[in-house]
Parts: C-alpha cells; structure tokens; sequence
C-alpha cells in the first residue's frame, strides 16, 4: 500500500481479498492486535466500576449530542473570551481552505502535525502541499507512515502493519529526505529507532513557527481543547510554535470538566491498558508569554450533523476514539485497514464512514457488510455502541434505500445496485412473518425435508455457503415444540 489518499480504493471484499493474502501483513496484525486487547483487558478488570463508567460515558455522550446546538455556541464563546479564535467548517473543503489561508497568512511553508485524524479525513496534508506547504508528522507512528509514503490502517497505532525490521528500512531510506537523516548503523532495536526518531523530530520541533493538532476532547463550559498522548510529541507541537492551530470534528465535545474525567478513565485502558495517558495536554486560548500567541480552533462538520439527524446512526458519534473495537475484530485481523479505504478503520469505521461521506460508492456501500456481526466490537466499547446494531441499520439503508439526511437536506436514497436477490429475501422473509399460517406450513415443510437440503447454496447463495455451513434445520419448529409440550393450540 502506498500513496497519500482514499481516493479510487476498490469496494471492501476486493481491498481484503488481497490484504487477507499478504502473510506478513497478517502476522504483523495478529500479533499486534492480540498484545494490546490482552493487556487492554487486565486494565479494564482492575475497575470495578467499568460498566457504570461505561454506562456513564455513553450517557454524557448522548446528551451532549441531543443539545449540540447549544454545547457548540457556548465553546465558541468561551474560545473567543480566553483570546482564540473559532472557525466553522461544512466540509473538508472549506476546512482545508481556512488552514491553509491561515498557515499563509503566516508567512511560513512548514508546519508540524500531531494528533489529528480529522486532517487524515479531510486530506489536509494533501492541500497544504498543492499550497506549497510542507507538512512533518510528528506522531512516532504517523511519521512512519509519512516516510513509507503509506497510509494509516490503524486509529492508535497507523503503522500497525509494519514490523520494525520494515521500520528501520523505513528510517534508513527516507528520513534523509524529510530533515536529519537515521544513523547508517541502525538497528531495529525499539531504543535505536525511538532515539532516532526523536533526533529527527527534535529539530522539526525547534524550527516550527505553525502547528497544527487535533484534540481527543473540548470542554464547552471553559473552551478547553485536551490531548491525550504516550510519547510528549503532542506537547512539544502544542506549545513551541507561535501559532496553533485545532482541527476537530464537532462530536469530540464534552459539557464540563466533570463529564471529562470520565473519559480520562476510561480512554486510556480501552486504548493503550494504561491507568492514565502519561501526557494530557491542555490549553484554553492564548496566554502571555506562555506557548501559541495566535490559537485558532476549525470546527469540522463533513457530514457529522448529517450522521446526526439518523437515531440510529448517531450512536456512532459517541465515539473516543480508543481503537478497542478494531483490536478484538476478526475482520480487521485479517484484512488490515487499508481495505476499509478511510482514515476510520475496523468496526467504528464501517459504521461511521458510511454515514459521513454516504453509501453512494462502491466502497462505501459494501463497508456495513465488513463485519460477521459476533458483537466483540460492542462488548468492548468503552461508550456502549451498538455497532452490530448500526451495521444492520446501514445494511438496510444500502438495500432498501430511503429517507437520509446529506448535506443538511433531506433526500430519498435509492436502493444500491447488485443487491436484488437479498432484498427479494428480505421481502419474501417480511411477508411470511406477516403471515403465520404461511410460516407455519414453511416450516414444518423444511423440517420434514431437512435430509435433502444442500449443504451449500446455489446461485447468488454459493458465495455465502462457500465459507460457512448451512445452519441445520431442526426436526421440531419451535411453534409445534410448544403446541406438544404445553397443549395450547397456537399460543405463539
């Protein structure tokens, strides 16, 4: 995998086949995803109080969510009162617009980066460069994937795929290019690369004038912006150049300060099984002599208050961004995240994805089938999401079509292509629900020829079959079980 954007990625079952191919991608992932949810689970299990904290987190978060409107304007206007200053984004477009109009005002043509999917998701890099901008990443894991010229597949670690024999090729061969070369004799020791990194970085640091961030949380009734970190990259970039500036997405709002310490909780266990992070960076505005003197805050939308307007679908908004739910899939295992063509990866992502840029694609419209639906996502989740929940939701959205929200306005969405025979399925499985005696008599026909069913299906059937066993058809419906045992004449 390598390039700079999503762009033009095949449909999932396409990207996966080949991903699910490549053995060292595989290992890689295994041994990577089965260390952290082993460890993840240890930390969880020291609170006695993780499904109140759970049930907690998912609470604030969908209060917030109901009053956005309101949390928004307040954090704007407490921005504006500590000396920063708001930006309101639609889409990826005018984000990318307002940053790059910003780092020129400047006077500058290098910035630094750290912590900021949003960029990831609205290409920012990209732009900046089109500008004549230079942008460094400076997140250990993002720098990885800025030097291999490859993309993230991973929420915590984007660089997930990648062992560290590829890591110090990595380093040897490119870092050169980008500022302070790695040593010739490097070896893939983690102290050797972190030391080699860091000199790297240092310079990037001390050169900076602009730098640009994202943030895990922003706190309305103080208009706090937080960064969560292990490595202290964050807080180097956060507070050496002399103008910041925040691109978030407007779903990482929490209330109070109260409501944060939830999350401090429950984030770092569900995402690197720590007790706490051991950097948490936080900045409220500007202040004299003391870090940015300019702090400019770009709210981004890309389709968040589309997401919201669905009742279902906005369970996904809840979301911290943890990773819990991509270490404990056996999807995501297997195919890696560059199949899922998004900065999301894994479960969170073939639900949110979907709902940000719709399922107009190809790719995005096979993303909700990226699952078996086991619900280990869910269990796992620190905020309660019911992604099997949401999956099945936006399963139905791509067969059946329907109302949505896109762009703020209300739309029917027509049925997806190639998806006949499932929603004749569905249509046919709809009626004989409606219709008992029907159900019945199916029923009783299947268990009376039961010997005689395939063990594979036929048709457009065969390539479901192909990897699983037809489930058996019991001698006994369970209607017939009751009418036998409890002597009640269609009592259900």
């Amino acid at each position: 995998m390598s390039g700079s954007a999503y762009l033009g990625m095949p449909a999932f079952p396409e990207a996966a086949a080949t991903a699910t191919r490549d053995a060292g991608l595989r290992a890689n992932l295994r041994h990577a995803t089965h260390t952290i949810r082993d460890k993840r689970a240890a930390a969880v299990a020291e609170l006695p109080d993780w499904s109140a904290l759970r049930a907690a987190g998912a609470a604030v978060k969908d209060r917030t969510l109901r009053h956005l409107d309101h949390y928004l304007e307040q954090l704007e206007s407490a921005v504006t009162a500590a000396g920063g200053r708001v930006h309101w984004a639609a889409d990826a477009a005018e984000a990318n617009r307002i940053v790059t109009g910003l780092v020129l005002a400047t006077g500058e043509r290098e910035v630094v980066k750290v912590k900021s999917m949003a960029t990831q998701e609205t290409g920012l890099n990209g732009a900046l460069a089109r500008a004549g901008i230079r942008a460094y990443e400076t997140d250990l894991p993002e720098l990885i994937v800025q030097l291999g010229g490859d993309l993230p597949s991973h929420i915590l670690v984007p660089a997930i795929h990648r062992n560290r024999s590829e890591i110090r090729d990595i380093f040897r061969e490119h870092m050169g290019r980008w500022g302070r070369p790695a040593p010739e004799d490097l070896s893939d020791s983690p102290a050797a690369l972190a030391e080699a990194a860091r000199l790297h970085l240092r310079e990037k640091f001390l050169g900076a004038k602009v730098g640009i961030s994202g943030a895990n949380f922003m706190v309305a009734e103080t208009g706090t912006l937080v960064v969560v970190e292990s490595e202290g990259n964050g807080r180097m970039c956060l507070t050496l150049p002399e103008t910041l500036i925040s691109v978030v997405g407007i779903e990482k709002l929490v209330p109070t300060w109260q409501d944060l310490e939830i999350y401090l909780q429950s984030l770092p266990r569900s995402s690197t099984a720590e007790r706490m992070n051991p950097y948490t960076s936080t900045w409220t505005g500007t202040t004299d002599e003391d870090g940015p003197r300019a702090s400019h805050l770009v709210l981004l939308d890309n389709g968040r208050t589309d997401a919201l307007a669905d009742t279902v679908g906005r369970r996904a908004l809840r979301c911290i961004r943890c990773s819990a739910c991509l270490n404990v899939c056996p999807v995501y295992e297997r195919a890696g995240g560059h199949a899922y063509g998004s900065p999301y990866p894994g479960p969170i992502g073939a639900v949110l994805t979907p709902q940000l840029r719709g399922v107009t694609s190809a790719l995005d419209a096979s993303l909700p089938y990226a699952s078996s639906l086991c619900g280990a996502c869910y269990e796992v989740c620190p905020v309660a999401i019911d992604i099997p929940e949401i999956l099945v939701h936006l399963r139905e959205r791509v067969v059946q079509g329907g109302p949505v929200t896109r762009n703020g306005v209300k739309t029917v969405l027509r049925p997806a292509k190639g998806h006949a025979a499932e929603r004749a399925a569905m249509r046919a499985a709809a009626w004989a629900f409606d219709h008992p005696g029907a159900l019945r008599t199916g029923q009783r026909l299947a268990a009376r020829t039961r010997r005689l069913h395939p063990r594979r299906l036929p048709g457009p059937g065969r390539a479901w079959s192909d990897t699983r066993d037809l489930p058996a058809v019991p001698a006994e419906s369970f209607r017939d079980w009751w009418r036998r045992t409890r002597g009640e004449e269609d009592g259900v």
